[in-house]
């Protein structure tokens, strides 16, 4: 409906995600407690950071985060270079300003929410001010008020990869830990992480190690072994003997992206997923399905916990 990606190399490489999010997890996942972590201070110029966390508590529900993320993904906080940031349009789509709005898209936005002063008169796509306010009016339209985060920023960009990169970014900026905490994933988890979104849409495939090794598709533990693989950190084969291996997360702490999420009881795990930040996973799920992202906790699941092989040291 309105947006293009632009300045793609500066952002990190994750490109799909899909699966729906609960009322109660939204609310606990983006519900305004987080704070801007070290990298957040660091990356997002203060103008922009102040813009977005005014602009999140316009809409039950929304982040400061997520709205960061899609500056971030769309135009590097408005620092792009590109065509369409500051005048003009990207691409015959006709997305422009910091926040790549459609002008039509905009014009909606505006007429149906008056924005708070500081901005540009008339209201323009291309103010900083305007354009942030207007993308958390645009995204509550599209369901955070409603629970329903992943349909609302899929329908910033119609793209199942583009909810995946606002999601991991998000998880990048933001900590319940308080504001310039340093909870970034480390380097081998990124990669990790990155290697498995490449893998999203394959079929799940019992003992499959995926197309380098000749298969069509992958089962859980083969994805999470080959993701860690090309992060150079080697994994033991099954869901079981990974859960084993550890190191394992303490009970009650956090998860941060790279985490191993587990299914079954301790003395016998069924399922492991990767944790992508944001209370989701990516995961093989069964036969007939594919590589896909979902949340990791449901009702009625059996999670066992979590390891993090990407810890430098033992928890």
């Amino acid at each position: 409906m309105k947006l293009a990606l632009i300045g793609a190399a500066a952002v990190i490489s994750i490109p799909a995600i899909i699966g729906a999010i609960g009322n109660g997890l939204v609310t606990a996942l983006f519900g305004g407690d987080d704070q801007p972590n070290q990298q957040a201070i660091v990356d997002i110029p203060s103008d922009y950071l102040d813009l977005y966390l005014a602009a999140a508590p316009t809409c039950p529900g929304l982040s400061w985060s997520i709205l960061a993320a899609i500056g971030k993904i769309e135009t590097d906080h408005g620092r792009s270079q590109l065509p369409g940031v500051r005048e003009g349009e990207e691409n015959n789509k006709g997305a422009g300003g910091p926040m790549q709005f459609l002008q039509a898209t905009f014009t909606s936005v505006t007429a149906r929410h008056t924005l708070p002063p500081g901005g540009a008169t008339p209201p323009s796509r291309y103010n900083p001010h305007d354009a942030v306010f207007a993308a958390a009016h645009l995204l509550c339209d599209n369901g955070i008020n409603r629970g329903d985060l992943n349909a609302a920023i899929y329908s910033y960009n119609h793209a199942d990869w583009y909810v995946a990169q606002v999601l991991a970014q998000a998880q990048t900026y933001s900590s319940t830990i308080g504001r310039g905490a340093d909870t970034s994933p480390a380097s081998a988890a990124q990669q990790a992480i990155n290697y498995a979104t490449g893998q999203l849409g394959l079929p799940y495939q019992w003992g499959g190690n995926g197309p380098d090794a000749g298969d069509a598709g992958f089962d859980c533990s083969g994805l999470t072994t080959a993701a860690y693989a090309s992060a150079g950190i080697t994994l033991p084969r099954t869901a079981a003997t990974q859960f084993r291996a550890g190191p394992r997360v303490p009970e009650g702490q956090s998860l941060i992206p790279g985490d191993l999420v587990f299914y079954g009881t301790p003395s016998r795990i069924h399922h492991v997923g990767l944790y992508v930040g944001n209370g989701q996973m990516i995961h093989a799920p069964d036969f007939g399905q594919k590589i896909k992202t979902a949340p990791y906790r449901w009702r009625g699941d059996d999670y066992a916990g979590a390891t993090r092989p990407h810890a430098p040291r033992p928890l």
